[in-house]
């Protein structure tokens, strides 16, 4: 069995682990990820995110109050010096039930997207059919994927600048063909105390070298505004997912989500947040008009 702990342990490197499996099984509980019987298929890239996700399954199992079942699956899609030994000798170390599946979606991806051009879509469409294929053949009912809280936020500004959708990557959601279900039990996780952890474990990592190198993704133009952002102002991606998680439809402006047409009469939930919500929590608000003159609301004591 490999350790569930570096042999160089410190108490800082305890500290984290046990941030890491609070935050996993908080997010597994808010959302009833996982019950009792469930069999969850854990997706398994090879990366950091994937390797700490199994890892958090597993101490959650043992300390868990319902029994579920485990079983590792990577796909491998045949991409060239892709190591196929690394990670089932990885998990029969580990001891857990695993499966790999081979599917040469590489070829497929080279030879349908142009040189040059991002093949994350394209890659990800194919995998995914795959992963829901095998999770059907060995009765898996929940798909779990290595997505943390900061892939949640930069998924959130994707689609707000290249989608015109106010939509990020739900910790909990039904396939399209209502068989699976897929949880992201890192969603609660920060991706910095992700990779520390990873880290200090000293997992086998696999690269990707078929988008690994891609250093035009979008993605990764997103991620490192947010690290600046995160730089400048401490805490601001929390605050960012914070918001995902504390939605007030009444303050947007979609029409399927809040009946705009029929407000004739204020509520005290509608009320504009310039001179309402920011107002009463005492913000300071100066407002320059075009003639110069200026608006001041001074902070309540």
């Amino acid at each position: 069995m490999i350790k569930h702990l570096p042999d160089n342990h410190s108490n800082n490197f305890i500290k984290l682990r046990n941030s890491l499996i609070s935050n996993t099984g908080k997010a597994i509980g808010d959302f009833n990820m996982i019950e009792d019987g469930d069999k969850v298929l854990v997706c398994m890239s090879g990366g950091k995110d994937s390797h700490t996700m199994l890892m958090m399954l597993l101490a959650l199992q043992e300390r868990a109050p319902i029994n579920f079942k485990l079983i590792a699956m990577n796909l491998d899609q045949k991409q060239p010096n892709f190591p196929s030994n690394i990670l089932p000798e990885y998990f029969k170390k580990l001891g857990v039930d695993y499966r790999i599946v081979e599917a040469d979606t590489y070829s497929v991806v080279k030879e349908k997207i142009p040189e040059g051009k991002t093949t994350c879509s394209l890659c990800s469409r194919l995998r995914r059919g795959i992963i829901y294929t095998t999770a059907k053949e060995l009765g898996a009912n929940k798909i779990a994927l290595g997505h943390h809280r900061d892939d949640i936020v930069e998924t959130l500004f994707l689609n707000m600048f290249f989608g015109a959708k106010l939509k990020a990557m739900p910790p909990k959601l039904a396939t399209n063909d209502k068989q699976n279900v897929v949880i992201r039990p890192l969603a609660y996780c920060a991706e910095k105390d992700v990779a520390s952890y990873a880290r200090q474990m000293e997992f086998p990592i696999i690269p990707c070298d078929l988008c690994g190198s891609q250093e035009n993704l979008q993605r990764q133009k997103v991620k490192d505004m947010l690290q600046e952002w995160e730089h400048e102002q401490p805490g601001r991606v929390n605050n960012i997912f914070r918001a995902i998680c504390n939605v007030e439809p009444s303050h947007l402006a979609d029409v399927n989500l809040y009946d705009f047409k029929s407000l004739t009469q204020a509520k005290a939930d509608d009320e504009d947040p310039l001179f309402g919500d920011i107002a009463n929590e005492g913000a300071a608000l100066r407002i320059s008009s075009n003639d110069g003159t200026r608006i001041e609301f001074a902070r309540n004591k």
